[in-house]
């Protein structure tokens, strides 16, 4: 065994050849986030009241938030070592429990109402009660426990939003309904039945009505159908467990791809400051008999990503989860998020509950596929491209379907997170929104936004959409290959619109990206490798390359680069063809002028383009709607 740190126990490259960690790293990070709490605690444990940015729900919604999130970590702990974990634990939850469910305490919790932050909370406290039943509602005394179920029974009846929190009153309500509280049969079958109008196949849920794709798939909305189903035992509808089930198989087959080598998350989505919560979905598949991977491929993705992110300073010196992706970075988050909204990252220890002899646990770690080759999946629901490569670890995931916005005719601003045309596991997007992997019309008011996504396809290694700028429409194909992304837009627009494309944003800390450009492309590279190029191919009239910096604007760090180009328009329709380079491979980057003269894209004379990269594989785009 390799040896650990005051922090970090010692690798195990025997069991775990890949990562190293084992149960035992778990536990100890389990231990650690949940130590790091105990300064911030109110006397009777009732609330964990971290430093910080509020949400906009206040600061005593803020503090139940603490208590919520971190009991479920500190039940997932107990009930995995089967209340061996010690009785300090268990104590402090249960005086939590006693002083926040009782109104005339003075650390008492905010009341469930409708459509309010403590029903998020009261699920998390519904499924850690559950979880540790045998050592801790089993052992509360009767007016706790009356206290518990008078707190919990003010979800009976509420309004909740129509989204992932229909889950929320399922969870809740039967778990009153398994101690012998109110509860509606109805309102737990509206939420399920609710869950399956949002299902669009291939394992992929929408949060809600629209196209709202993104990691609530994997800590919400497989996840609590799971949870559901252990509550409800002998009550669940075995129809409904089994479809469930199904749906989280397959989306599993997909998700195991959603990893870069070094254990990163495409960062895509909201609420990204939950971090590892990404990989709940590989547990809950373990837990519930439901998934398509090996033991110990669900063990080195798992550790995978907790380790990435351990070895970046999370937790930080004081052992908290900020508001942030490594660093705290407050654009990442939302209004939404409090000081202690990063602890929803505890789902990711739901591991935990499988016993320590089973095989995700005592299996060898199996390479993940992205370990062995390069990877591409066609993801026709949300609308998505996935292409990486094992070369540089990098997962991409080019987007022509994903734009959360509300159903139409309702309109809202995009999100930098869901309105990009890619993402990737070595990148952010910049936030406040950027010029990174987007194409806009400048305006005197500024650049145009990408707005309601239309997608037209998405078929093996192509995907295609449509976006109405202004009264202006761009039709914009991709077409994938190893690292290589090119993309032909039809731009519909006045004579004199300047069109603007830019590439991926690329970030550091220590020095800001270095920037080259020549005729018809731009680059920017950063010290370690990472590099990104944006090349023109079909040459129209105009072309000016160059580079963006700034300061502050992305998860990743403080200096960030985006290669960008710029040309006016004719008139009419403009067709531009660009390669959009994200890649840590030297071979690839090293020769931006060879990238533009071994890529083509021409025109095939029926409105589609046959596409060759710079290896010599061809493909073709199909003609543009």
């Amino acid at each position: 065994m390799e040896g650990g740190s005051p922090l970090v126990p010692s690798s195990d490259r025997e069991l775990s050849p890949i990562t190293g960690w084992t149960r035992d790293h778990w536990e100890n990070m389990a231990d650690r986030l949940l130590d790091g709490l105990l300064p911030y605690a109110s006397p009777k444990f009732a609330q964990y009241r971290l430093p910080g940015r509020a949400s906009h729900s206040g600061e005593w919604s803020d503090g139940l938030e603490g208590f919520a999130r971190s009991f479920l970590l500190a039940a997932f702990r107990v009930a995995g070592s089967e209340g061996q974990v010690g009785p300090v634990l268990i104590e402090r939850y249960a005086s939590g429990l006693a002083a926040g469910t009782d109104p005339r305490h003075p650390e008492h919790w905010p009341p469930i109402t409708d459509r309010g932050q403590p029903m998020v909370e009261a699920a998390s406290i519904a499924v850690a009660l559950h979880e540790s039943r045998a050592w801790l509602w089993d052992h509360l005394d009767e007016r706790v426990r009356e206290q518990v179920v008078g707190w919990l029974s003010d979800f009976v009846g509420a309004v909740v939003n129509d989204s992932n929190w229909r889950l929320f009153q399922v969870i809740v309500e039967e778990f009153l309904a398994s101690v012998g509280g109110p509860y509606r049969r109805a309102e737990i079958d509206a939420g399920l039945a609710r869950l399956d109008d949002w299902y669009r196949g291939g394992g992929w849920y929408t949060d809600g009505d629209g196209r709202k794709f993104d990691y609530y798939n994997a800590w919400a909305l497989h996840l609590y159908p799971v949870l559901w189903a252990r509550i409800a035992g002998e009550r669940a509808d075995p129809w409904a467990v089994a479809r469930h089930r199904s749906r989280l198989r397959e989306f599993l087959g997909v998700h195991q791809h959603f990893f870069g080598a070094d254990g990163a998350p495409v960062h895509q989505g909201r609420s990204l400051t939950y971090r590892y919560a990404a990989v709940t979905a590989l547990w809950a598949g373990a837990l519930a008999d439901a998934t398509p991977l090996p033991p110990g491929r669900t063990r080195r993705l798992a550790s995978g990503a907790l380790k990435h992110f351990t070895e970046r300073g999370v937790p930080d010196e004081r052992g908290l989860l900020t508001l942030g992706w490594y660093r705290p970075f407050l654009p990442v988050a939302q209004g939404y998020s409090g000081p202690a909204s990063p602890y929803w990252a505890s789902k990711a220890f739901l591991g935990l509950l499988l016993p320590v002899d089973h095989p995700v646990w005592t299996a060898p770690e199996e390479p993940a596929p992205l370990d062995t080759a390069d990877v591409t999946r066609a993801l026709p629901a949300p609308g998505w491209l996935l292409h990486a490569t094992a070369a540089d670890g990098i997962v991409r995931l080019v987007n022509h379907g994903t734009d959360r916005l509300p159903p139409p005719p309702a309109e809202a601003e995009d999100s930098p997170h869901y309105a990009k045309f890619a993402y990737s596991s070595a990148t952010a997007p910049g936030t406040p929104p950027g010029p990174d992997n987007h194409i806009a019309l400048l305006g005197a008011d500024g650049p145009s936004r990408r707005g309601r996504i239309r997608p037209l396809y998405v078929a093996g290694r192509t995907a295609a959409s449509r976006q109405a700028p202004g009264g202006c429409r761009i039709t914009t194909a991709s077409a994938v290959h190893g690292p290589w992304e090119v993309r032909v837009h039809r731009v519909e627009a006045p004579a004199g619109t300047v069109v603007r494309e830019g590439g991926w944003a690329i970030a550091s800390d220590s020095a800001s990206p270095r920037e080259e450009s020549g005729p018809g492309w731009a680059l920017a590279r950063r010290a370690d490798g990472l590099a990104t190029a944006l090349v023109a191919l079909l040459e129209p009239a105009g072309v000016t390359p160059s580079v963006d910096r700034a300061r502050g604007r992305n998860a990743f760090g403080e200096h960030s680069a985006t290669p960008l180009l710029t040309l006016p328009h004719p008139g009419g329709t403009l067709f531009l063809a660009t390669l959009v380079v994200l890649t840590a491979d030297p071979a690839v980057h090293g020769d931006p002028h060879a990238l533009r003269t071994g890529t083509r894209a021409t025109p095939t004379g029926d409105g589609g383009f046959g596409i060759r990269f710079p290896d010599g594989t061809r493909t073709v785009l199909a003609p543009l709607p």
